[in-house]
């Protein structure tokens, strides 16, 4: 596991950037796990710049997205749909049949997971992007005596719903469910890129960096993945023993 830690967020964003655009760059046609929240803002700001800047195109890119609310329909402000086409999507020049997020307003939810689950086999993603939650949950995995490997719908933490509440009028109109990938589907990623930033994160951190690996928190799973580049800020690192760089993983090298 690569660890980078950053005394300015405006730099990890750009190095974030980096590691995606360089992908991009390298591999016309690959293939991007993306996630939504607070964190990928500045990434997809600098993402959006280093394309324009380096004459990257994206019109060969397929996107997939880790979740999505149940019950919000995309044109709703608050749907992560919504999220990406006004943070990403509208700024580069991905076709929009090319991105592709859960449905969180089928009437048949089982049916479209496994749908989902067909598509990422298909599609095998290059690079998955992840935010850390609170309670160490990836994607909507919340903790749990077990995980669901594949996507599928997830009743949300009631932390988790007050961490997102921020975002809505109320915490009364914070979607109760969502679709997510499952962390069996996250793991498939060629690459996992985890950016987690802020001093309210670190205990999480330290836990699911260096503690046991448990379903209690989902993202300690990431210590099984081969390839993981963990981008931090100082806040956020302030509990590791590490303090600061690990040796470069292939992850880093090959990119």
């Amino acid at each position: 596991m690569d660890i980078r830690v950053f005394e300015d967020n405006a730099e990890l964003d750009v190095a974030a950037a980096r590691l995606m655009a360089d992908l991009v760059k390298s591999k016309p046609n690959a293939v991007l796990g993306l996630a939504t929240g607070s964190t990928p803002i500045g990434v997809y700001r600098s993402l959006i710049d280093a394309a324009a800047k380096d004459g990257i195109s994206f019109s060969s890119v397929t996107t997939f997205n880790l979740d999505e609310y149940v019950g919000l329909t995309p044109d709703n402000d608050q749907s992560y749909a919504y999220y990406m086409n006004q943070h990403l999507f509208s700024k580069i020049d991905i076709p929009l049949n090319q991105t592709h997020l859960p449905d969180g307003m089928t009437s048949d939810l089982e049916a479209f997971c496994q749908k989902y689950d067909a598509m990422l086999e298909d599609a095998k993603v290059d690079l998955q992007l992840l935010g850390l939650g609170h309670n160490g949950h990836i994607g909507f995995n919340e903790p749990a005596a077990e995980l669901s490997a594949g996507t599928h719908v997830i009743t949300l933490d009631e932390a988790t719903r007050e961490a997102n509440a921020r975002f809505f009028s109320s915490i009364d109109e914070v979607p109760t469910k969502a679709v997510t990938m499952g962390v069996g589907s996250i793991l498939k990623a060629e690459r996992i890129l985890l950016v987690v930033r802020g001093a309210d994160k670190a205990s999480i951190v330290r836990r699911a960096l260096t503690g046991p690996v448990t379903t209690d928190c989902p993202a300690s799973l990431l210590q099984l993945h081969a390839r993981v580049t963990v981008l931090l800020d100082k806040d956020a690192a302030s509990l590791l023993a590490t303090g600061g760089k690990e040796g470069c993983s292939n992850f880093a090298s090959a990119m």
